[in-house]
């Protein structure tokens, strides 16, 4: 019997300005049919629309092409190894003619596609007038945009390589649809096989984010081997959308259950609904089993219709920012840093104010070494040297650029003991906001440019899903008892030990919402962790920055609670004055959270224990 049809994916890039030795490693090592690339964020869609307005033909990742595909297409044409990447930005044309002009110096015989259609800046106007809002608070869509992009879907990259592309170049779509293409093309997948899209999608999740999936910022960090050396994240994807992941032999970082089940946590809200273009997946049922050392099996992705509309998202500018770092050391150091930080701003206000010029939009003040980001729960109060972290907003550059001429002047009129590295004065750059809404897939054409022809891809139009569709795994369906105090009548059995004893976790951002994504290690330690750490619980923990709700939802399959902490993040992105704004340490900031547990089961697996 002939062996099941596989392919193998591998994750070359998490964000544009990633290394390019991932790239490197695959094609040497990893003995993987595709390569995929992702590349494109929000800011990364604004920074590119600006390069563009300078120069036409800019606007995409001119490193994808320069840098990345000069040193492996060579290797890559000769293995076979066929590329999908979102580098093209806002100007997917003028990479591929880039690409094609490599090819030809280098004397490769390769066939190259470009998808367009996401970039609808042109249909601003017609939405706005529409009535078109925002998605998450209603507002109104800005006057002047400077880029507007619907997250496309997987069939376009599917059509391009039917039409034998060796390189597929997207602008912006789903991160995982770089994955999904080349599932769909491969496996022929119908495009309502939704169960074995989910899983092709799940696959393109894990790989989305490269080496995080193969020990990069790991809980247990430790574990993780050789991050000079860290192994890029490779799929071995089934034609029933299951998959294992690995990486390449001799590498460092770790793939394991932990590893994998962070990944798939991060940046995800409810994980009964992950909507993307092609489906609405069903994460709450996966499995991930540790098949052998850094090879996982992942399994039970579950998919339903997608929905009949293209989330999109768009950026304009509002006013400017500048964030400015002194180094302060010795006695009283974050007392000695309040009271610089807050000194600076109060001059600056005043010259403002005699000058008949606006206040700052807003200020942040925060004391890095003391925990400034952690508000109440800081341990780190007499530390003897921290980092003032001052930043403002202000509708000009101007006042901007006084605020860091007069931040200079601390040095010699405030507290003792600033110091820093010298020459490196802070620069100020525009605030980018994100103005995200839902358009009708009818009213978005995608095409496919290949061989001198421009090909209108077919689409799936009307969605179908139905939020009556999901189904709340519950309590009892997550492995919790009703009640797990039950299981200990007596309180003095019961002892108190770190979330991090008990669990892994991994935070990200969505706008400017969080997510906390927190997996037992075990699936009897889930009863406890999900006693403790209850929605209000959360919203407790992170009150000092948190301005929206927390909602908590359950994955059985992988005995796991995801969190998503709604304005909680400053605006997020460019738009945050935060030094965490895109929420990268929450998780950290929530595993030394105390949980209660039986005395009997941290004495028996040896669980540290928490003073009384």
């Amino acid at each position: 019997m002939a062996a099941e049809k596989t392919i193998r994916i591998g994750g070359a890039t998490g964000f544009w300005g990633d290394t390019a030795l991932g790239a490197q490693q695959l094609i040497r090592d990893g003995a993987v049919d595709y390569l995929v690339f992702d590349y494109l964020a929000e800011i990364t869609m604004s920074i590119m629309a600006r390069a563009r307005a300078k120069k036409p033909e800019a606007g995409f990742a001119l490193d994808f092409v320069s840098g990345v595909l000069r040193t492996i297409l060579p290797d890559a044409a000769q293995r076979g190894i066929r590329i999908i990447s979102n580098a093209g930005g806002v100007n997917c044309l003028s990479c591929g003619q880039a690409i094609e002009a490599l090819i030809e110096e280098l004397g490769l015989d390769l066939k190259v596609a470009v998808v367009t259609g996401d970039d609808i800046l042109d249909q601003a106007d017609r939405l706005r007038s529409a009535g078109i809002r925002e998605m998450f608070n209603g507002t109104d869509m800005p006057a002047d945009l400077m880029s507007m992009n619907a997250y496309l879907g997987a069939p376009a990259i599917a059509t391009a390589l039917a039409q034998g592309a060796d390189i597929v170049v997207t602008g912006r779509c789903v991160d995982s649809a770089v994955t999904l293409g080349a599932c769909i093309h491969e496996f022929d997948w119908p495009l309502d096989s939704y169960d074995a899209l989910a899983g092709g999608s799940l696959a393109g999740h894990i790989l989305e984010c490269g080496a995080q999936a193969t020990g990069g910022i790991h809980t247990d960090w430790h574990l993780s081997r050789d991050w000079d050396n860290i192994g890029f994240p490779i799929a071995e994807i089934s034609a029933d959308g299951s998959f294992i992941v690995g990486k390449p032999d001799g590498t460092g970082g770790l793939v394991s259950f932990g590893t994998v089940a962070e990944q798939m946590l991060y940046e995800i809200g409810d994980p009964r609904a992950y909507f993307l273009p092609d489906v609405t997946c069903d994460f709450t049922q996966v499995t991930i089993d540790e098949l052998d050392q850094d090879k996982v099996r992942v399994a039970h992705a579950k998919g339903r219709p997608p929905t009949a509309t293209y989330k999109v998202s768009a950026t304009y500018e509002d006013g400017f920012r500048v964030g400015i770092y002194h180094t302060i050391g010795g006695i009283d150091a974050p007392a000695k840093a309040e009271r610089t930080g807050a000194s600076i701003l109060k001059r600056c206000s005043r010259m403002l104010r005699d000058s008949n010029q606006p206040d700052f939009a807003e200020t942040s003040i925060e004391i890095i070494g003391a925990e400034g980001s952690y508000g109440p729960h800081s341990r780190a109060r007499g530390a003897r040297e921290v980092i003032l972290k001052l930043a403002a907003k202000h509708e000009t550059m101007q006042a901007l650029n006084m605020l860091v001429r007069e931040s200079t002047s601390a040095a010699t009129a405030m507290s003792p003991g600033i110091c820093g590295m010298a020459g490196n004065r802070p620069k100020v750059s525009p605030v980018v906001r994100l103005f995200s809404c839902l358009v009708a897939k009818a009213d978005v054409p995608v095409s496919v440019h290949v061989g001198g022809q421009t090909i209108a891809v077919d689409l799936p139009l009307d969605g179908g899903f139905d939020a009556a569709m999901l189904v709340e795994p519950g309590a009892a369906a997550a492995g919790t008892a009703a009640d797990a105090s039950e299981a200990v009548a007596d309180a003095a059995a019961m002892v108190k030990v770190p979330l991090v004893a008990l669990a892994y976790g991994r935070s990200g951002d969505k706008g400017n919402h969080a997510n906390v994504g927190i997996i037992a290690r075990r699936a009897d330690y889930l009863p406890w962790i999900r006693r403790t750490l209850t929605e209000q619980a959360v919203a407790d923990h992170y009150a000092h920055i948190l301005e929206g709700e927390v909602r908590r939802f359950d994955l059985p399959g992988v005995h796991a609670l995801n969190f998503l902490l709604e304005n909680v993040l400053g605006g997020g992105g460019t738009a945050s004055l935060r030094n965490d704004p895109q929420g990268k340490a929450f998780a950290q900031m929530l595993l030394d959270y105390p949980v209660e547990v039986p005395r009997a089961l941290a004495v028996a697996d040896k669980l540290e224990v928490l003073a009384a």
